[in-house]
């Protein structure tokens, strides 16, 4: 189940640390395999959430995600991205980003990190946006049920989350415009560009994800008409198998991945600065990464791991909300990448460990005869 889950993965990591040998000795064959290690750090919570989102679709659309959704990822985000970065912040054309990724690496990193605001202001709402829906939503099962309860009981007010993610949009660039102003700064006229670029976050949350819920609720409709054969199928003795997403409905769901995928990645290739600024280094490690956190998403789903520790999903999402803040807090301050990957893992951690121990109660309640309590009603200890 590994080897077939993750044997594209080390294939990938094989040829990867064999190609950065060849390019730049194994010097660059350490900072592939440092950049891979960072890429999976920082997105491993990406992968928590792709999966509850996987699990959805059906197989086609799965074995989508892996080939062509690699394709983007490795390539479109990992490699092409930096490059649109420079051609759209420098005004040149792509080619002469090309150029100057290659041969004038330090100017290039200079003409991402003047980007980086902008970058973060979109990044930053897309993902806020993905953390205030989720805390917002009553749900049956609750990990920090005194936090998660007030929270569902504001989020019956309409549009709610997105009035807060503008607020915070507003204090951001207004904070960064004060700041530049005051120390002379060359991001002064650049305000304007961060507050469009958080709206555009936002925007493209709000089409993506309205269109897949869109499609997905259409087929609530069918899954109503099919219970009662359902039924009928139990009562014969057929084995009944769940609903999952296809057609128009899976492939919005996975536009909705994608451009997860790319705001995730975000702080993955601009944390990759800090390691190198070689374009192909750069692409070796962060696609070696990508290739990492999308098998693992696919073994989560296979195993059904989300199932089995519900908390999972709400580690991994207080991991994009407190992703989503580094990122805005980064529009002004610089953030040590450790410290971001580190909140992602700790969190994710933390949810993992409250979900064993949610687990074993259940199971010590069942053994004392009490296993017919609500299993929602269990403490999570934390």
């Amino acid at each position: 189940m590994v080897l077939k889950t993750f044997g594209w993965s080390f294939a990938v990591t094989a040829l990867g640390l064999v190609a950065a040998v060849l390019f730049g000795g194994w010097t660059a064959f350490g900072i592939v395999a440092i950049l891979s290690i960072l890429e999976i750090s920082l997105s491993f919570d990406n992968a928590v959430v792709n999966a509850g989102i996987l699990k959805k679709m059906n197989a086609f659309w799965q074995k989508i995600f892996l080939t062509i959704g690699i394709l983007i990822a490795v390539f479109g985000m990992r490699l092409v991205f930096p490059v649109v970065i420079v051609a759209v912040s420098a005004s040149m054309g792509p080619i002469e980003a090309v150029k100057l990724a290659l041969n004038d690496k330090d100017q290039y990193q200079q003409l991402v990190t003047d980007a980086h605001p902008s970058i973060a202001a979109f990044g930053g709402m897309f993902l806020l946006m993905i953390f205030l829906d989720f805390v917002f939503e009553d749900r049956d099962i609750k990990w920090l049920g005194w936090l998660e309860r007030p929270l569902a009981k504001l989020g019956k007010i309409d549009m709610l989350s997105v009035c807060i993610a503008l607020i915070v949009l507003l204090v951001s660039s207004m904070t960064f415009a004060k700041h530049a102003h005051q120390h002379g700064g060359t991001h002064a006229d650049k305000a304007e560009t961060v507050l469009i670029s958080g709206v555009g976050g936002l925007i493209t949350y709000l089409i993506v994800g309205g269109l897949s819920s869109y499609f997905e609720n259409k087929l609530e409709e069918e899954e109503e008409r099919e219970h009662e054969a359902e039924e009928e199928a139990r009562a014969k003795g057929k084995q009944v198998s769940l609903i999952q997403l296809s057609g128009k409905a899976a492939f919005f769901m996975f536009l909705y991945l994608e451009v997860l995928d790319a705001s995730f990645s975000f702080d993955g290739v601009i944390g990759a600065f800090a390691v190198t600024n070689d374009i192909v280094l750069m692409a070796l490690g962060l696609g070696i990464g990508a290739m990492y956190v999308r098998s693992l998403t696919v073994y989560l789903v296979r195993q059904g791991t989300l199932d089995d520790y519900v908390y999972l999903e709400h580690g991994a999402h207080y991991a994009i909300g407190a992703l989503a803040a580094v990122l805005l807090i980064t529009i002004q301050y610089e953030i040590h990448e450790l410290i971001t990957g580190s909140i992602g893992v700790l969190l994710i951690g933390a949810s993992f460990w409250s979900s064993v121990r949610r687990n074993k109660a259940l199971a010590a309640a069942e053994g004392d005869g009490a296993g017919s309590g609500d299993k929602t009603e269990v403490s999570s200890g934390v």
